[in-house]
């Protein structure tokens, strides 16, 4: 969807369905994908730092990451978020916390990524009365910030998330950095949780996977839960493609109260291991069934840093399979960025995030605070169902 008025331009993709496809036909299909990764990594070594490495146009989809994470609180179905407060049993809502959990994977698709935002570059979009907010803080390394508020349901997501690719010689094991909290005001409970890992297998068969562990505490409730995610091994012969297991447990005692397993595509089930009883506490299906492409409802508020803004022409390119056009538009981005850059250095300026206070430990942990208590509404709106 392109907006153009007074020399602003807008361009908003649908978000990834459950098969990696799109609302709106986005997705363009490459012929030789094998050939194609094979010469990005022909001279990269194993343990060789992908922080910098740069996509060419044609691996990329007409989104950036910043897009892609808002996406995955925004572009929801069911409202699973609001369920998380709305249960009146700490342990209910705890339950409710871990299907909310696993309904923020979006399936990735093979051979294709979004754009790296450029520092600076926001993302505003609101669903309801769910107000989000992102920053990309910091460029080098790239590190992104998630700030989303429900004010009638005072609920509070603070995200903070470094993404750190190393290529072990037959995969690119995309490792997520960053705490994430979702906070239940109304409630006195802060849930802190981490992200599972991206695997992008390149050999012997081509694939790509959500991988690893994923840890979710409550200290004022006391319970914590702790997840799996699986994946086929390389060859195929073993393994679940897609799966998810896991327990919910008392932090005190370590006594296993819910165990659970399925797959984050379809169906997880849990068992209550006191009764025996099974329930299914998350059906992708819901999720992932009528999103909507986000729309512009007012094109004055969008900022310039917007990044349905700042790709615009490049997505447009995209679209039209214009690759010289494509080049021509990131290179233009890339080369702004630059001349930015070189600007606050001759100034002896520092780059200061605009919604964002950011620190970062001594062991390299990056961690930010948004300035303001609540994320106000977006020019840009997801309509509901």
């Amino acid at each position: 969807v392109t907006i153009i008025k007074d020399e602003k331009k807008i361009f908003l993709s649908g978000p990834l369905s459950i098969n990696g496809d799109s609302e709106v036909d986005y997705v363009y299909k490459a012929p030789k994908s094998i050939q194609r990764i094979s010469s990005l990594f022909k001279n990269i070594k194993p343990g060789f730092d992908l922080t910098n490495f740069k996509l060419p146009p044609l691996f990329n989809l007409p989104k950036s990451h910043l897009q892609c994470y808002g996406e995955t609180v925004y572009c929801m179905g069911t409202d699973m978020l609001s369920r998380c407060n709305q249960a009146d049993s700490p342990v209910d809502r705890f339950i409710s916390v871990v299907a909310w959990n696993i309904s923020t994977l979006r399936p990735p698709i093979f051979g294709f990524a979004p754009y790296n935002p450029i520092l600076g570059e926001t993302h505003h979009v609101s669903r309801a009365n769910l107000n989000v907010l992102l920053e990309q803080i910091s460029h080098h390394p790239p590190v992104s910030a998630l700030h989303a508020t429900d004010e009638k349901q005072k609920i509070q997501l603070i995200w903070c998330q470094q993404c750190v690719p190393k290529f072990n010689g037959i995969a690119v094991v995309n490792e997520v950095r960053g705490k994430r909290q979702l906070k239940l005001l109304s409630r006195g409970e802060t849930y802190e949780m981490n992200s599972p890992n991206l695997l992008i297998r390149i050999l012997p068969t081509p694939g790509v996977d959500w991988d690893g562990d994923v840890r979710i505490r409550c200290p004022e409730n006391g319970l914590e839960a702790e997840l799996h995610y699986g994946h086929k091994s390389f060859l195929g012969l073993r393994g679940s493609h897609r799966s998810v297991k896991g327990k919910i447990l008392e932090t005190s005692t370590k006594r296993t109260l819910f165990e659970f397993k399925g797959n984050w595509d379809r169906t997880v089930t849990m068992k209550d291991n006191t009764s025996g009883k099974l329930t299914v506490i998350y059906n992708a299906e819901e999720v992932y069934s009528g999103l909507k492409t986000p729309i512009v409802s007012d094109l004055q508020g969008v900022r310039s840093t917007e990044s349905a803004a700042v790709w615009s022409e490049l997505s447009e390119a995209l679209m039209r399979h214009d690759w010289e056009k494509a080049n021509e538009a990131k290179n233009a981005v890339e080369e702004k960025q630059r001349e930015l850059l070189r600007e606050r250095e001759s100034k002896g300026e520092t780059w200061v995030p605009q919604h964002f206070t950011l620190t970062r430990n001594k062991d390299g942990v990056w961690d930010c605070l948004p300035i303001h208590q609540w994320v106000p509404p977006a020019p840009i709106i997801v309509p509901l169902s």
